[in-house]
């Protein structure tokens, strides 16, 4: 795999992985809910005038643009599982920025995963 192409991969999962945390926020900020007839309105308008949320939607939308291009250059069985990237980076910044807990069971399916890219991209 070509540098180009490893990068447009990483900045797309990367920018998945951001949309999660902002989302995260963004729910922490809400606090819990329960969805019912009643509130589904006020709770939809509450979440979708949430600055993280709307931030985690918009990096969305951007990093579905830049796997496309990504996807135009890599074969899908390659970059598909490159996506798994992104659950490295989610634990890590979770464990940072919310205090999630990142036990050894944890730990071990993050390297885990970290051997999988690694053969994959060596492939």
């Amino acid at each position: 795999m070509k540098l180009l192409e490893f990068g447009l991969i990483l900045f797309g999962v990367l920018l998945n992985a951001f949309a999660q945390l902002l989302l995260k926020a963004g729910v922490r900020q809400f606090g819990h809910f329960e969805f019912s007839l009643e509130n589904t309105w006020p709770v939809a308008s509450a979440l979708a005038t949430n600055p993280p949320i709307l931030g985690g939607l918009c990096c969305y939308v951007v990093s579905v643009v830049v796997w496309i291009l990504a996807l135009s250059r890599v074969d899908v069985s390659i970059a598909y599982p490159m996506l798994s990237i992104g659950y490295v980076v989610n634990a890590g910044l979770a464990w940072f920025l919310f205090g999630e807990a990142v036990g050894p069971q944890r730990l071990a399916g993050i390297a885990v995963i970290i051997v999988g890219v690694i053969i994959v991209a060596r492939s």
